[in-house]
């Protein structure tokens, strides 16, 4: 507005600016009708113009306004100066100012303009760059003698203006937290009225002066992260002070004679050194409040009691092993906070804490009462005790024991030992090895040891994951067929002659069946065969000696790949304790990657089984280190046993050096990945004490534009993935089958890490007799459904004397031990109770089958006579390999004898849908197939590729012309590992979102509407590239909206999966779309925690970091409206 403008009209145009901010009250809608307000008006007394972009303060308006304006916020504008003299001049009633958000840099020319506000009574200065220039604030300051609030925040400030702040006698509110106070300001202590103080985030203050005592009208302190390593006796003397936050300092005691602080209400003592709970706490009667959250407590005090009015205390992260009896007299506490600490009882009679709603106690070791009702709450704990006190306990040690490792690792083999199966067995499998090494006596060439890969010619320290050149198969690449003189292996890509071997003792061979022997020439070792032809004629090389050469032939022998795999069995280990492992034997095969995850759990014991004659150190991440990352990624802080088998084909010596390179290896990839994390969490810290201001100024910066709450939740994410790093036992065993000895030392190692307390402290917890009984009803002879509903697995609580608030906690308790499963965190299948594991088991085994002539055997044995043909049986086994589709009625036949009714065929089709392992690809959203073959597909069987579809995400716009879409892509990068079968369960996820869908392998092209979108998932190709998966859409700047509205429930599906993976870390971006559509292959990442936040006030364009001279619309990096979580949290 210019300033010759008449006073009138701008106190109309003004007045309809404060009408819009909301600061006086809108006239009722009658009397705007019936006249024009009288140009005689009186101006606001409130006046809101933020976000309004001004970079000065107009003069005409101060003239207009002035008379009457009492309030008025400049907040996050772009005002680089004070409002000039002439302009303060007309605001001599102004009582509060606000110019926080701003680029205010010097004010030592404005001091004669502050002069003249002096009936100012609040000024807000935060969050500007004062200071950044090294000068000091002006002298006019201590001019405003009304001044009792004063907030100077987040600015660059190395001191403060000594003789203007003390002549604030009035102030009684002082904020300089994070700025870059070298020391405590001696002007501090000259301002009596003083009742607020706030120091915090001056990392180098330091220590705070004897003579703070003075200000005895101080009621509340804030010395947080100052970098103090003590704190002074004259702090004692502040006899008003009621809330005092020390947190995040260096602190290990508090001064002799804290307790005089009788009126402290608040304490926050939390992230220092203290050791010991600070005595003097207990001499405060009215607190209220007590934080001492990342401590290095280890012992809580029995005079706990005396803190008769506690309603809050948080002790989480510490070291405390036990409660004292006399928390339960606590009878106010409301928040009580214990996670992760070492508490493994709680004590009798805690249930009576019932007002307590804030109960956070997850990782602890809890034995009694069990984690799963400590988690639900102290009215459960409550229930629990009562009952225990009531009923009499049974004991029942049970685990579960998960056996993991490639395929032919001689995971079955060593189950059957250790279980000490049937004689007649042992006998036969004793005679095949004795023919086994009787043929390779007479051959006269070395033992088998090296696995299916040409050898380097050094053997360098081992790399990172991706650099290993047998890097698990997480999915399959598309390999073009070898030539006749060769064949490649597609597990590990490496290429062998056909020549280089004969197969030692091959079994019978099946019609149809091929089986070929192969040696790396430069191993010079035995021949490893390959593994039986698929359906599509490719051929297969196994890593190690297949299981049909060592053990005896199974039911199915005659059938190619007639592996049963995944099992579950239980195994008495001990009968005399009553020690029962129920032992689950994972399946090494990747086509059960999209269902294994399913049946890993916290408070299992993990045997990762390694073949020893195969084993080279450059098949290690194959072998074991990705096993590791798998695990960690699903189970976090899981404990693990390496088990080497197949000693008996080693020499001694070899045998050693295997069993140490995978130790240094494993130990190595530990170190990698912990010293990694630790450097991320670091960056984050030095995010978290910049400016938040400072971050969104330029988009260089790490973490650019992130908003302190997440940067802590991601803090948080770090912390937790560096506690819970795999518990791996070491050495690594040795052991051949056949030696009776080694098989009676393993078990016996197993039992003694079950047993122990500190591994594994809730397998000896008591339990009342109400869970024996449930478990009892759940198995009973009569209950041969396949599975249970929530109703009904209720309904046997009942009769067990469980109700139903109860009964979650002891399914919980059931499925960590490995008898049932209850995915109590999944949206969907928590609905169910899986308590019949071998038909279920059996029931998923059939779709992970990837054998044409398995499949192709079990229709034929399945189909009636003459009601389906050969040819149309193989037609369908075909489309199902290929392009992972298949009709009812031959899911029907795969699935007999488990399907007896049309209703159980549907029943299994919507658990199977639930899962994420299948979807029907015509079934009409809201109408039925009248009468209609429903046809389903299996994501995971898919091959074909969709090359139109990764055109288009590299910037070929198949909905127009380049110049006139804007590119919308969000990248999900998964450094360590990507989970195995993620991406055909999402491919399930997403099908209720979108239509006219096209599959691929690894690409996903459908609609939103008529908003094109496309998942796409990228294996890594390098050494340092991770696997990425993306989920992108177009459309023109003014319609982006669209394409947000197309992948904001594709990114939240995504989100809800990676929820099941806590130790899971993964980064997202937000990809720019100028460097999308100019065809950059490597586009700028915009962080993926902006998905959650609101675009910024008064910013429009961003500046592409890639290319200086491009700017990116604010909408194409922040959608509309923020997702409700951050995607990168957990």
């Amino acid at each position: 507005m210019a300033e010759t403008e008449r006073p009138e009209e701008a106190a109309r145009l003004w007045r309809d600016v404060a009408l819009r901010a909301g600061k006086v009250p809108e006239p009722e809608p009658e009397a705007a009708k019936e006249a024009e307000p009288p140009p005689e008006s009186p101006p606001p007394e409130m006046l809101n113009l933020s976000g309004r972009g001004l970079a000065e303060l107009p003069e005409g308006l101060c003239a207009a306004v002035g008379s009457r304006l009492r309030v008025l916020s400049l907040r996050r504008n772009r005002l680089a100066r004070l409002p000039s003299a002439a302009a303060l001049r007309h605001l001599g009633r102004l009582a509060e100012l606000d110019l926080s958000h701003n680029r205010l840099r010097c004010l030592r020319d404005d001091g004669p303009a502050l002069a003249l506000l002096g009936g100012l009574r609040k000024l807000s200065l935060s969050h500007n760059q004062l200071g950044a220039e090294g000068g000091p604030l002006p002298a006019g300051l201590g001019e405003l003698r009304q001044l009792e609030e004063l907030d100077l925040s987040f600015n660059r400030l190395g001191r403060l203006p000594e003789q203007a702040l003390g002549r604030l006698q009035q102030l009684r509110a002082l904020d300089v937290d994070h700025n870059q106070l070298a020391a405590f300001p001696p002007a501090l202590l000259q301002l009596p009225a003083l009742e607020e103080l706030d120091c915090s985030g001056n990392r180098l203050l330091r220590a705070v002066p004897e003579g703070i005592a003075c200000l005895q009208r101080l009621k509340v302190l804030w010395l947080s992260g100052a970098g103090l390593a003590c704190l002074p006796e004259g702090l004692c003397r502040l006899g008003a002070l009621e809330n005092l936050m020390v947190d995040g300092n260096s602190l290990r005691a508090l001064p002799a004679g804290f307790g005089n602080l009788r009126r402290l209400k608040m304490l926050n003592l939390s992230s220092n050194l203290l050791a010991d709970f600070p005595a003097a706490v207990l001499a405060l009667p009215g607190l209220e409040e007590l934080y001492l959250s990342r401590n290095q407590l280890s012992l809580l005090p029995k005079g706990l009691c005396q803190l008769g009015h506690l309603r809050t205390l948080w002790l989480d992260n510490n070291r405390i092993r036990y409660l004292p009896d006399s928390v339960v007299q606590l009878r106010h506490l409301e928040e009580l906070v214990l996670q992760g600490n070492q508490i493994a009882i709680l004590p009798e009679g805690f249930g009576q804490l019932s007002r307590i709603t804030l109960w956070k106690i997850k990782d602890n070791p809890l034995i009694q009462p069990p984690y799963e009702v400590c988690m639900k709450g102290v009215p459960y704990i409550a229930a629990y005790q009562q009952e225990l006190a009531h009923s009499q306990p049974a004991l029942k040690p049970r685990l579960k024991l998960v056996l993991m490792g490639l395929k032919n690792a001689g995971k079955t083999l060593l189950r059957k030992c250790l279980m000490e199966e049937e004689e007649e067995e042992e006998e036969e499998l004793g005679q095949r090895y004795s023919s086994i090494m009787a043929a390779r006596k007479d051959s006269g060439k070395p033992q088998p040891m090296g696995c299916c890969m040409e050898p380097r010619r050094e053997l360098p320290r081992p790399r990172s994951p991706k650099a290993q050149p047998n890097h698990p198969p997480i999915v399959e690449q598309p390999e073009a067929s070898p030539p006749a003189s060769s064949l490649k292996c597609p597990r590990f890509g490496c290429v062998f002659s056909k020549q280089q071997g004969m197969l030692l003792n091959p079994p019978p061979q099946t019609a149809g069946q091929t089986q070929l022997g192969c040696s790396a020439a430069e191993l010079q070792h035995d021949a490893l065969p390959f593994a039986p032809p698929t359906g599509n004629g490719d051929v297969c090389l196994g890593c190690s000696p297949p299981r049909a050469a060592m053990l005896p032939a199974s039911p199915a022998a005659g059938l190619p790949g007639s592996g049963r795999g995944i099992e579950v069995t239980d195994w008495t280990a001990d009968a005399e304790r009553s020690l029962t492992f129920i032992v689950y034997e994972l399946a090494g095969d990747p086509s059960y990657d999209v269902i294994q995850p399913f049946f890993l759990s916290p408070g299992a014991l993990y045997v990762l089984v390694v073949n020893l004659s195969t084993y080279v150190p450059q098949c290690f991440y194959s072998s074991v280190g990705h096993f590791l990352h798998w695990l960690g990624a699903k189970v976090p802080h899981a404990v693990v046993c390496m088990v080497g088998t197949h000693a008996d084909l080693c020499a001694e010596r070899e045998v050693e050096e295997k069993c140490l390179d995978i130790h240094r290896q494993i130990a190595w990839q530990e170190k990698r990945d912990y010293e990694g994390l630790q450097n991320l969490a670091q960056q984050v810290d030095y995010a978290l004490g910049q400016d938040f201001d400072l971050r969104c100024s330029s988009p260089h910066v790490a973490f650019y534009g992130v908003s302190d709450k997440n940067l802590r939740r991601k803090k948080a994410q770090f912390q937790y993935l560096l506690n819970h790093r795999p518990q791996i036992l070491s050495p690594v065993l040795p052991i051949s089958c056949w030696d009776c000895c080694q098989v009676r030392r393993l078990r016996e190692k197993l039992l003694s890490v079950a047993e122990h307390r500190d591994i594994f402290p809730n397998l000896h917890r008591v339990l009342p007799r109400s869970w024996q009984v449930l478990e009892e009803l759940h198995f009973q002879p009569q209950a041969q459904q396949l599975w249970l509903s929530w109703w009904d697995s209720a309904r046997l609580g009942l009769q067990a004397g469980l109700t139903e608030d109860r009964l979650q906690s002891a399914l919980s308790y059931l499925h960590e031990s490995g008898k049932l499963l209850f995915f109590e965190e999944h949206l969907t299948l928590r609905e169910y109770v899986f308590h019949n594991l071998p038909r279920l088991i059996d029931i998923l085994n059939v779709f992970c089958q990837r054998d044409a002539m398995v499949l192709f055997h079990k229709l034929l044995s399945n189909a009636p006579a003459d009601e389906l043909k050969a040819t149309q049986l193989h037609h369908y086994v075909e489309g199902f390999l290929l392009h992972g589709l298949l009709p009812t009625h031959v899911i029907r036949l795969l699935l007999k004898p488990h399907v007896q009714s049309r209703e159980d065929l549907q029943l299994i089709l919507e658990l199977l849908e639930k899962m994420g392992l299948c979807y029907c690809v015509n079934k009409p959203k809201s109408k039925p197939l009248n009468g209609a073959t429903a046809w389903y597909k299996f994501p995971c069987y898919v091959k074909n590729e969709m090359p139109h579809a990764e055109a288009w995400i590299n910037g070929t716009n198949l909905g127009g012309p380049s110049f006139v879409a804007e590119q919308l892509q969000i990248e999900y990068s998964f450094p360590f590992i990507f989970p195995p079968g993620l991406f055909a369960r999402y491919s399930v996820q997403i099908n209720s979102h979108v239509v006219q869908r096209s599959d691929g392998k690894y690409q996903i092209y459908a609609y939103r509407g008529k908003v094109p979108v496309v998942i796409s998932y990228r294996p890594a190709k390098g050494a340092q590239q991770p696997d990425t998966l993306s989920i992108a859409s177009h459309a023109s700047l003014p319609n982006i909206w669209t394409a947000w509205q197309a992948i904001t429930p594709l990114v939240e599906e995504l989100n809800v999966l990676l929820q099941e993976w806590p130790g899971l870390y993964y980064t997202v971006h937000v990809l720019c779309s100028k460097c999308l559509k100019r065809g950059s292959p490597h586009p700028h990442p915009f962080p993926g925690e902006l998905l959650s936040q609101p675009r910024p006030e008064g910013v429009t364009e961003i500046i592409c970091p890639k290319n200086g001279s491009e700017r990116v619309n604010v909408a194409l990096v922040y959608p509309p409206t923020p997702t409700v979580i951050s995607p990168c949290s957990k």
